[in-house]
């Protein structure tokens, strides 16, 4: 696998992202320009309405789909950094560190972890400060 930075560690799968994403947008949009053309011709409008339906519906497939998969991946993360934390320093995580904070900070290797754990609980860093201050990356092939 090829190494990860901050520059490349965003991942898109690009059938899914990219070409099913582009292809439910532009079927609802051409579904509701059939539904209003049918409308000005006096046609009968069920059909077009149906399909609309259905393209809304797989819209919100899409979007929730991936929604639940992060979701779950973010309490994993969550749950390993955590426990990360605790082995390396035998206390809790502190709890002014956010959620957002966590999964930044998963890149970390061991020994920039706590250092960086202790500047994003003091200096409030956002996620983005966390992940262009780690030196040495900790690579995740493992996403959804």
């Amino acid at each position: 696998m090829k190494d990860q930075n901050y520059a490349s560690h965003t991942r898109y799968v690009k059938g899914f992202h990219f070409i099913l994403g582009s292809i439910l947008i532009l079927g609802t949009l051409l579904s509701v320009i059939n539904i209003w053309l049918r409308c000005l011709a006096g046609d009968i409008i069920l059909g077009p309405i149906l399909l609309t339906v259905l393209f809304v519906c797989c819209l919100f497939l899409f979007w929730f789909s991936r929604q639940f998969a992060v979701t779950v991946q973010d309490r994993a993360i969550r749950a390993e950094e955590t426990l990360r934390y605790f082995i390396l320093t035998n206390k809790p995580l502190d709890s002014r560190i956010t959620m957002a904070q966590i999964i930044a900070l998963r890149f970390a290797p061991d020994n920039e972890f706590i250092i960086l754990v202790d500047r994003a609980a003091n200096e409030g860093l956002e996620p983005k400060e966390i992940k262009q201050a780690i030196k040495q990356w900790r690579a995740d092939h493992h996403r959804a």
